[in-house]
């Protein structure tokens, strides 16, 4: 396969095998956010999940309290945190005066989901990924406290301990 323009070539978006191979198109495709048949709230809600549930444990495991007893609890909060500072991002971004940018089909998406990108539609998002950013942290964090895996939390967490 060999690189072409995909469309216009002043546009600078190239046919790569990267970007437009089989396994990378599927893969991409069938991310929430690209994902053909789920509503906005459901594409947040889906994408907030996993964002919560993989900023527990860098803000657990390489935290400042993390030689403490309150790692667990610092990380959660933390973890929370960061969901907040990004759903407040996407809010910032819907509140400008234009709709929000509808991106055109390429070599790797084929369909954008045209119903995410307006107002209405990215508010629903937000809302998910609000809810689903929580969720997910706290999700990890009770699962953090369970026998097993709280030993292996200890073991990760003294690697990174000084003394």
């Amino acid at each position: 396969m060999t690189v072409t323009p995909a469309a216009d070539p002043c546009v600078g978006n190239l046919a790569t095998p990267v970007n437009s191979g089989y396994f990378i198109k599927a893969l991409i495709n069938n991310l929430p956010f690209y994902r053909a048949g789920i509503s906005p709230n459901f594409r947040g809600l889906e994408t907030g999940a996993a964002f919560g549930y993989l900023l527990y444990g860098p803000f657990t495991i390489c935290g400042p309290l993390r030689n403490s007893e309150f790692s667990a609890t610092a990380g959660l909060l933390a973890a929370i945190g960061a969901v907040h500072i990004l759903t407040l991002l996407f809010l910032l971004y819907n509140q400008p005066g234009k709709q929000p940018h509808i991106p055109m089909a390429d070599v790797t998406i084929d369909n954008p989901p045209s119903d995410l990108f307006t107002r209405t539609g990215w508010a629903d998002f937000t809302s998910g990924f609000w809810l689903g950013g929580c969720g997910g942290a706290v999700f990890a964090w009770f699962l953090c406290g369970t026998l097993h895996v709280s030993t292996l939390l200890n073991l990760a967490g003294g690697v990174w301990s000084v003394g």
